[in-house]
């Protein structure tokens, strides 16, 4: 069963309608962009990358991921890391 429904608009100018309209638009965009944060995608890099940014070796890439100092991600036979990870893993000594 449809309805239709009518609404009537008194004592409103076109105008003053389309004021209001813009108005009531403009402030939810406002409000939508200051809560807006958008999620950024997940970088995977290669053990070959990830060697390179930490300057060490295939083998000792092996062994940190084997100690679990590094998260290792597969994607069928090839192995991965978050690029994100890799660069929080290193700490600063000198504090």
């Amino acid at each position: 069963m449809l309805f239709m429904q009518q609404v009537q608009l008194i004592g409103i100018t076109p105008e003053q309608l389309k004021n209001v309209i813009i108005e009531g638009v403009q402030t939810e965009l406002n409000n939508f962009k200051e809560h807006f944060e958008p999620k950024n995608p997940t970088e995977f890099i290669t053990r070959k990358e990830t060697a390179k940014l930490l300057s060490i070796n295939l083998s000792t890439l092996h062994h940190w991921t084997k100690a679990k100092k590094l998260k290792a991600y597969g994607k069928g036979k090839r192995v991965y890391y978050k690029r994100s990870e890799v660069e929080n893993s290193i700490i600063c000594i000198n504090e």
